[in-house]
């Protein structure tokens, strides 16, 4: 299976503006700048769009693996917050933390935590981020 994503950016670095689609058209032509990634601007950034595809692999893969392990999930919620740090004279994604918190009915949390870790080291998204990977997870 692939995917396709395209962005198009106009201008320079500091006043250009830049617009991102999904092929599926889930997202076209959202807009993006170093105003949305740097300042707090209107507008979605690469971090905000891989922080959403981690948190959203990573509850299928917890999904999945609770399957597995005999745990039938009512519910899962994750948060990614992804961190951009200054890295010499430029950027670098330096971690990714994982927010998780799932409603199991009859889980037991020590079980559940074993699988939250087996997701989150298995979900094609953390394999392919190099930063550090943690989580906080928890049932309710």
């Amino acid at each position: 299976m692939k995917s396709k994503g395209s962005a198009i950016w106009k201008g320079s670095f500091k006043d250009g503006r830049g617009s991102i689609s999904t092929a599926s058209g889930v997202l076209k032509d959202e807009g993006y700048s170093v105003g949305s990634r740097f300042e707090g601007d209107k507008g979605t950034n690469p971090e905000e769009l891989i922080a959403a595809a981690h948190a959203a692999c990573f509850s299928m893969a917890l999904s999945l693996l609770l399957g597995k392990a005999g745990l039938q999930p009512e519910s899962i919620e994750t948060t990614a917050t992804v961190s951009l740090d200054k890295a010499g004279d430029g950027f670098e994604i330096s971690a990714s933390h994982l927010d998780v918190s799932a409603r199991i009915p009859g889980a037991d949390r020590a079980k559940f935590l074993e699988v939250a870790k087996q997701a989150e080291q298995g979900c094609p998204v953390s394999k392919v981020l190099k930063a550090k990977i943690s989580m906080d997870a928890k049932l309710t």
